[in-house]
């Protein structure tokens, strides 16, 4: 016996691709996109699960029109928008499982934000090669040559403000991988979340020119579609607070890559740090990989699109983690986050 599984999604179809070809035969599904109440509303009559992929709302007249719902599965970690008292009355089990590559991207963030405020890469090669930097003395405790190279401008996240820009599944991950590290969280998305999910959090919801004006560390994470397509030009890195930085996680082709390198070049930001390009692999007219290429000095960090991990030698990527949840379900086992 299959059961008919609604998998409702935000993503594209090489991530409904991929989702589609990892799931258990033990399930019927129907993927929707984005869909609206019309087009919702004939699969739920006999949809036994529910998954939903990072966002989408699931109100009290979703649940009451899925009279034989079992299980409501939210895949990533935020649950806002899910109706757990509505559940609770109906007999739903409601859980989130965050998603390894969601975390994983988070932690990538964390590393480009202090790679570039202890300019890792241009203190790194200084050590690395041999450079005549004075007389040498053995170390002990009060012998030392602390910053040898007279580097400037070295610092790192405390008391820095970090402006989370499209914030969804990925932002939440990196939120709270800066808990308790004395920054100030600001964000920005097209839904703002309710206030108890900020305060527990601990950011600070803003307008896009506010995070521009204020962030010490700009993220982009926002996604691509046409309305993003270039988003972030010259006009945008001009607004940036002077000697600020801006990390980029996000769709590649968000970002105008020649404006942003010419921001660095100015002086006006002091580095940037990339995991996705506009042109993938990467060319060698890059502007940003032209930059990097003349100086360590630039604080320019590039990564080729592997803030989410990579597999094992030998593994195939897949989903079928996904569904892990359901299948404890089925076989009568304890869920893990469960929220109802």
């Amino acid at each position: 016996m299959a059961y008919r599984t609604l998998f409702l999604t935000e993503r594209g179809l090489r991530h409904q691709r991929d989702a589609l070809a990892a799931a258990p035969p033990e399930l019927d599904i129907v993927m929707l996109r984005q869909p609206d109440a019309a087009t919702l509303r004939p699969h739920l009559a006999d949809a036994v699960f529910l998954i939903s992929e990072r966002s989408g709302v699931i109100d009290r007249a979703l649940i009451a029109a899925a009279p034989r719902l079992k299980m409501i599965l939210r895949l990533g970690s935020l649950a806002h928008d899910i109706d757990l008292d509505a559940a609770r009355a109906a007999g739903i089990v409601v859980a989130t499982w965050p998603q390894r590559g969601v975390i994983l991207v988070a932690e990538h963030l964390v590393m480009q934000m202090l790679a570039l405020a202890k300019r890792l890469r241009e203190v790194e090669a200084i050590a690395r090669y041999a450079g005549d930097w004075g007389a040498s003395r053995r170390t002990d405790e009060d012998t030392f040559a602390y910053n040898w190279s007279g580097r400037q401008g070295l610092g790192g996240l405390w008391q820095q403000t970090i402006g989370i820009l499209g914030f969804g599944e990925i932002g939440a991950e990196l939120a709270r991988r800066l808990s308790g590290w004395g920054c100030r969280v600001l964000y920005q998305r097209r839904r703002r979340l309710p206030a108890w999910q900020e305060q527990k959090l601990g950011i600070v919801y803003a307008t896009s020119d506010e995070l521009l004006a204020e962030s010490d560390f700009l993220v982009n994470l926002l996604p691509y579609f046409p309305t993003t397509d270039l988003a972030l030009r010259g006009e945008h890195f001009a607004a940036m607070k002077p000697g600020a930085f801006l990390v980029s996680c996000g769709s590649g082709s968000v970002l105008d890559e020649a404006a942003l390198a010419q921001a660095v070049r100015s002086g006006h930001l002091a580095g940037v740090a990339l995991d996705t390009f506009e042109w993938e692999p990467l060319r060698p007219d890059n502007p940003l990989r032209r930059l990097a290429a003349e100086s360590p000095a630039w604080n320019v960090l590039m990564t080729p699109h592997t803030a989410a991990g990579a597999p094992a030698a030998g593994v195939v990527p897949t989903r079928s983690d996904d569904y892990t949840p359901i299948l404890r379900f089925l076989a009568g086992e304890s869920v893990a986050n469960r929220l109802a």
